[in-house]
């Protein structure tokens, strides 16, 4: 049985993402419901929880969506239902019938789609469906929330009175209205309204000349609201209709009621249904948001998390627009305990919550941020030790407190833990604590436990160094500009940069020098190691990833090339297809016009005929016995080839008379500009002009023209010749 406790679903701000979850319900029974999510008991119903969601995830890409499953609460109406001679109120039942049919809907639903959603069905499926309520209350209510006319015969004939004595009211008031019109007894305004009750306005020296029931007057006095003596009769008689009528509804609400009384049970259970929907769904945005999925769960002892976010965090910078980094860490039999160092602020902690809050929202039935080759396996407990816990209450300080919690731990601990603890051993002297934490790893070592932990004590980095299934890990750190790089890296511890750090705070480098000699040279010397070893990875890491950056786009290329060159070779087959076709059609139609000429010249029907059947029985013999469906599908396939060959001969078509048209273009420019190899004494005239004149000279690309009465000087691209010298 799996039981994690509320410490560490605290302690993982696990109730943080409930919250989250509850803001992207629709219901206000589901917005409770979120906020009462908890990591669930067996593996049987984690599994069917998660299934539940990444179905209802995967309805985005159906092209049939899930019905719509809000409701209005219906607690008051339950409650009305267990009293007995309780009587519902129509906007009550109204919501009866709503719900009900908001439940068939998506019971249909999914029991049409039981394939695509079998776990949704289920869900659905394990609750009646029923029509009765529905029917019933749609026989006695309309869709805007009225009794019917029709619900009672008795209800009927009282409203068919009411409207016959409505009528009598309306005439007998338009005749007085006419009547003391006439007379003058009224004022301007002649009627008004009084106690939704229609009179006439009499000016108040005629009031006695008016026979009626007096309603009320103005604020000055000067009218006298009147009801006419008429209309009088009729209107007590529409009060005694309208309290049968009142009288009659009640007895129909009420026998409505006790019809649904019976399925107060069914009704809680449509409640809770359409409510855990409302989770599921709500359970799926929040995936969206996060770009969760589904990992692979796993019955084998392990945690595999490729490019894990933490949730809150996601979220947080994705509002802010700022970059989050995302983790790889691995959990194994061989490899079951990680010992995380390295400086503080550099994501050490951030780290362990991860890991733990993506465990308990996936045993909560959540997807998790994270890449889908990531591998997940369930765990009975979560311990967790994070954080500040001074106990003022209990006068305990941190190191106690956390003294109690190891204890604990250390009870319970077993192969089917995973435990995370923040700072391990602080609080303490650094010796005799870190001795002590060493002792406790030892035992969640021999317990086949599986954990987390974060320190900067040498002696668990070494210990994690020199054990079978403990491996060191640390939080990537620039060890020139100092800045942390929030990238996890397994296989080394640490360094703390204790001494880097303090340096760049601003702490005078005497001081830093004499702290360096009043520690042990060895504890320097091993800290220097792990830092410089840190900033050889860090190239070699910045090496890799570029060089995995260019085999990733290298081999992109490659498949993009397949890809094209798949694409054209069955553009290829298509279009020797539709050559053959072709071919085979144009030996067909010289076969016809040799058939053709033959009869042109022996009008011969018989051997006319007879060529004609050979020809067609030599074509059919070739053909492959097809069903009619196959020969369709072949008939379009040549079809879209075709359309696809004429596109692209329509282009070649367009872009070579495009290139003539152009070249034609040129040639006339050519033209135009080619400069004509004028003589002296060739008659020649200016452009744009009608004068001839002759040449008398040529030099310099330029001419001497005689006009007989002057002459002129112009450059020979400027004339025109008109007639050539006689030699």
């Amino acid at each position: 049985m799996i039981k994690i406790t509320e410490k560490t679903l605290k302690d993982l701000e696990f109730p943080s993402v409930c919250q989250q979850v509850s803001e992207l319900c629709i219901t206000d029974k589901g917005k409770e419901k979120a906020l009462q999510i908890v990591p669930l008991t067996t593996y049987g119903e984690t599994l069917f929880s998660l299934h539940q969601t990444n179905e209802y995830k995967s309805s985005a890409l159906q092209e049939t969506r899930i019905p719509n499953h809000g409701f209005e609460t219906i607690d008051k109406e339950i409650k009305f239902l267990n009293i007995e001679e309780s009587i519902l109120e129509v906007s009550g039942i109204r919501k009866i019938a709503t719900i009900s049919q908001t439940v068939n809907n998506l019971i249909i639903h999914f029991r049409k789609y039981q394939e695509i959603y079998p776990n949704l069905h289920k869900t659905t499926d394990e609750v009646k469906f029923t029509k009765h309520l529905i029917e019933k209350i749609d026989q006695v209510i309309n869709r805007f929330g009225e009794i019917k006319d029709e619900a009672s015969p008795l209800l009927q004939n009282i409203r068919r009175s009411i409207n016959s004595v409505q009528s009598q009211i309306n005439s007998s008031f338009v005749s007085a209205l006419s009547a003391y019109k006439s007379a003058g007894y009224l004022d301007e305004i002649k009627e008004t309204v009084v106690d939704n009750i229609r009179v006439l306005a009499v000016t108040a020296m005629h009031r006695r000349k008016v026979k009626g029931s007096i309603l009320g007057s103005s604020k000055t006095g000067s009218i006298v609201y009147i009801q006419p003596e008429a209309t009088l009769q009729f209107a007590r008689e529409l009060n005694n209709l309208q309290y049968e009528e009142k009288e009659e509804v009640k007895r129909i609400l009420k026998e409505l009621t006790e019809f649904i009384r019976p399925s107060r049970e069914l009704l809680i259970q449509y409640q809770d249904l359409l409510s855990e929907i409302d989770v599921i769904a709500a359970k799926t945005k929040y995936a969206e948001e996060l770009g969760a999925i589904l990992p692979k769960i796993t019955k084998e002892r392990e945690i595999y998390l490729k490019e894990a976010y933490h949730p809150l965090l996601y979220l947080n910078n994705k509002r802010n627009r700022e970059k989050t980094f995302p983790q790889d860490i691995e959990l194994l039999p061989d490899n079951r305990i990680i010992v995380i160092s390295g400086p503080n602020a550099g994501g050490k902690s951030i780290t362990l919550k991860t890991v733990g809050l993506l465990q308990v929202m996936l045993q909560s039935g959540m997807l998790i941020p994270v890449h889908e080759f990531s591998r997940m396996c369930f765990f009975n407990k979560v311990l967790t030790d994070i954080g500040d816990n001074q106990s003022i209450e209990n006068h305990l300080s941190t190191y106690s407190y956390r003294l109690k919690n190891m204890n604990y731990f250390l009870r319970k601990c077993d192969d089917k833990t995973l435990f995370l603890i923040d700072e391990f051993g602080t609080g303490s002297d650094p010796e005799l604590g870190g001795a002590l934490a060493e002792t406790f790893l030892e035992v969640f070592y021999e317990k086949n436990s599986y954990g987390i932990i974060t320190t900067h004590y040498a002696n668990l980095k070494k210990m994690a160094q020199e054990t079978e299934a403990i491996s060191n890990a640390n939080m990537l750190f620039d060890s020139r500009t100092l800045e942390p790089l929030y990238k996890l890296h397994l296989g080394e511890a640490g360094s703390s940069f204790t001494f880097e750090v303090a340096q760049k705070n601003g702490i005078p480098y005497s001081l830093i020098n004499r702290s360096k000699k009043k520690v042990e040279r060895g504890k320097i010397r091993f800290d220097k190691s792990i830092a410089k070893l840190q900033q050889e990875r860090s190239k070699l890491a910045k090496t890799t990833s570029n060089l995995k950056k260019k085999e990733i786009q290298a081999s992109e290329e490659k498949e993009r090339l397949d890809e094209i060159n798949t694409r054209v070779q069955k553009k290829l087959e298509g279009f020797q297809e539709l050559y053959d076709s072709n071919q085979r059609l144009i030996h067909l139609g010289q076969k016809l016009e040799d058939i053709s000429l033959t009869f042109f010249n022996n009008n011969n029907k018989k051997e006319l005929i007879g060529e004609f059947l050979k020809m067609v029985a030599i074509e059919n013999s070739k053909r492959k016995k097809e069903s009619k469906k196959k020969q369709e599908v072949k008939k379009k396939q040549e079809q879209k080839i075709k359309k696809e060959a004429e596109k692209k001969i329509e282009v070649i078509r367009q872009k070579k008379k495009e290139e003539k048209e152009k070249l034609v273009e040129e040639e006339k420019k050519a033209e135009a500009k080619k400069v004509v190899s004028f003589k002296v004494n060739d008659r020649v005239r200016l452009e744009d002009s009608r004068s001839v004149g002759t040449i008398d000279k040529i030099e310099k690309g330029k001419a001497i023209i005689n006009y007989g009465m002057f002459t002129t000087e112009a450059d020979l691209s400027k004339l025109e010749l008109v007639q050539r010298a006689k030699k």
